[in-house]
């Protein structure tokens, strides 16, 4: 396991919510960073977001240790749940915010969906 990896696997162990990113959650870089900031945000998680442009071992660290070609990657619980598609499906399916109240993570408005 790179040094990348290892950094990843700890981040996704010791947060409950991990989106790693272009750019931050005040200043994305991309608009598929930004769309799943949009959502997080919309939904009140607290999550921390980990800048991918910062470092390239760690740009190519993630999508090695996820198997997953694209940036942003969303994990909670330490499970990798998608990217920016995945994550805008399932917010407006209503799935989303009931994977992350199955998962403990509280979410606002959850019970409005």
């Amino acid at each position: 396991m790179t040094a990348a990896q290892e950094f990843i696997a700890n981040e996704v162990k010791s947060n409950p919510v991990v989106l790693f990113m272009k750019g931050t959650p005040d200043f994305p870089q991309c608009g598929f960073s930004g769309q799943v900031v949009q959502i997080l945000d919309y939904l009140g998680l607290e999550y921390k977001g980990v800048n991918v442009l910062a470092d390239a071992d760690l740009r190519q660290g993630i999508k090695d240790f996820s198997n997953w070609p694209t940036i942003p990657q969303l994990y909670v619980k330490g499970e990798f749940v998608g990217g920016c598609d995945i994550v805008r499906e399932m917010f407006q399916a209503g799935e989303l915010q009931q994977y992350l109240t199955e998962q403990g993570v509280p979410v606002r408005g959850a019970a409005e969906a």
